[in-house]
């Protein structure tokens, strides 16, 4: 593929940009978080957050793409995807843009580093056997583009991911958590983890993801978008 069709894919609104195409997008503010952009604004006072909310949705009717926001004392939390195709695309890096410099005007700073994503992830030999059951007992949805999870269709509760696991003679349910952090923050959360008390467990898929347990050996994933593809 040559640059000028690299270019018009990555400008194309309908085509999905990974994790390297994001970040030559040079948004200091966001980061990507599975299949959207995360971004935290700092604003100080409920007030001024309320006034940036208004300020976004005025953006968004203009451009005619919405993002999901939170307010709360004292901040601000947006989340970014083009839902049509499942992923981040011009449309969402073009509005982060916009929604950035409102912030900025406003006097709210943003904090990429406390953005984050936590997953579940349920060992199973069999996903399709159970997950109608967590489907209805959760409220929560199959998505098209991965047949081994289910997500929340609000957007606002931890996605369920099947993980493959020998079966067993006798029940057994092990859960873990998958927490998608940005990749600078990567090192200082293990540090943190293993002067808790921890263990690093596997560094041998990193850097998309990197396995800890605690000292009684329950175990968590940090993981990135980076070796990843788009939606991953």
């Amino acid at each position: 593929m040559s640059d000028d069709q690299k270019t018009d894919e990555k400008t194309d609104p309908k085509s999905v940009l990974d994790g390297h195409d994001v970040e030559t997008a040079l948004l200091e503010d966001w980061r990507l978080m599975f299949s959207s952009l995360h971004a935290r604004f700092e604003t100080g006072d409920f007030a001024t957050g309320l006034a940036l909310v208004d300020q976004i949705g005025a953006a968004a009717e203009e451009m005619d793409h919405h993002p999901d926001l939170e307010l709360s004392y004292p901040r601000v939390d947006v989340r970014l995807t083009s839902h049509d195709v499942g992923g981040v695309t011009s449309r969402d890096i073009d509005l982060a843009r916009r929604i950035s410099d409102l912030a900025g005007s406003l006097g709210a700073k943003a904090a990429p580093a406390a953005t984050r994503v936590l997953e579940l992830g349920l060992d199973t030999w069999d996903h399709e056997e159970i997950k109608p059951f967590w489907a209805a007992v959760l409220g929560y949805e199959a998505t098209q583009a991965h047949d081994d999870e289910l997500v929340d269709p609000d957007g606002t509760r931890p996605t369920i991911w099947f993980q493959k696991a020998e079966r067993h003679d006798e029940p057994a349910q092990r859960f873990h958590l998958d927490l998608r952090i940005p990749p600078e923050q990567v090192e200082s959360r293990i540090a943190g983890a293993l002067e808790a008390g921890g263990t690093l467990v596997s560094d041998e898929r990193a850097p998309s993801f990197w396995v800890l347990a605690d000292a009684q050996g329950n175990k968590v994933c940090l993981t990135t978008w980076v070796g990843r593809s788009a939606t991953a």
